[in-house]
């Protein structure tokens, strides 16, 4: 056996010899093209406004190998994929950069920006607007659904993408420096884990003291939906929504959210105050932005 096997060993190095030397003629086609990509006026203006600045790939053409393979997914619409990314420049992007600067919003964002064309479907019935994996991508669905008022509706854009990235972009931070774990324990009681989506937000969530159901996931998603939320919403909307916690869940909720704004300002020399008025002046002013043309 021993020496079939040295044998057989023997052969095959032979064999690569032959196979390397076919390899490198010189005339032969290389596996590696070295023509530049064919990019149209979308792709340039990706490559200024994301990848240039930030080093952060934005995908709006569907690759398999980049999406969950547990949902039926579609492409993006190239010409709302261009719009979306026009908002999600002016409205998170140019957000953080104006308040705390480019070299944080480089060094800290996901370096993967993905667009799907439908929502994704858990077996529980809800449906998945935005994902996150590892600090690294963050992925943004229903692309197709978006409509030229709705492209104009900060609420609506709000509640399908910007949350979500706001509230992904705070699990980056949390990765990269830990919160207090305090904070874990301010509702430790009251989480639910998968059971989320039966809480009725009004009702169950905002008097327990969490400022919308899917913050009673676990300490970590309440850290980051409660950020999320002040950040993205209007003072009207907080306002009204701390007012149906009463006084003892929206007692809990500024508590919560007083941790969040010392760990920002302590941690990453942010300030969450600053941020959430940036945020709402360019959701004042996002109609006046040009969707219509890429510049």
């Amino acid at each position: 056996m021993r020496k079939i096997y040295l044998s057989l060993v023997v052969s095959l190095v032979a064999f690569g010899f032959a196979s390397c030397s076919d390899d490198n003629k010189a005339d032969g086609p290389t596996i590696y093209p070295t023509d530049a990509p064919q990019r149209d006026a979308f792709d340039e203006w990706v490559l200024k406004n994301f990848t240039y600045p930030y080093n952060v790939e934005f995908q709006y053409k569907l690759k398999d190998i980049e999406t969950d393979f547990g949902f039926t997914l579609v492409p993006a619409d190239s010409a709302k994929s261009a719009k979306l990314a026009k908002l999600v420049k002016y409205l998170w992007f140019d957000a953080y950069n104006e308040v705390v600067g480019q070299d944080f919003v480089k060094s800290n964002t996901p370096r993967v920006i993905t667009l799907i064309g439908c929502p994704g479907y858990e077996n529980n019935g809800t449906m998945v607007l935005g994902t996150a994996e590892g600090g690294y991508k963050v992925v943004l669905y229903m692309v197709n659904n978006l409509t030229n008022e709705t492209l104009r509706d900060y609420q609506v854009l709000t509640d399908y993408y910007f949350t979500t990235m706001h509230h992904e972009f705070m699990h980056i931070l949390n990765q990269k420096i830990p919160y207090d774990p305090e904070f874990d324990r301010i509702s430790e009681s009251d989480y639910v884990s998968g059971d989320w989506y039966r809480q009725n937000t009004n009702t169950v969530a905002l008097p327990k003291g969490f400022i919308r159901n899917y913050a009673m996931v676990e300490g970590r998603e309440d850290y980051a939906e409660t950020y999320s939320q002040y950040i993205t919403n209007s003072d009207e909307l907080w306002n009204s929504k701390l007012a149906i916690a009463g006084p003892t869940g929206s007692a809990i909720i500024l508590r919560k959210l007083e941790m969040i704004r010392t760990y920002m300002r302590e941690s990453w020399g942010l300030d969450i105050d600053e941020l959430h008025k940036a945020v709402q002046h360019r959701a004042l002013e996002m109609n006046t932005i040009d969707l219509e043309t890429l510049n």
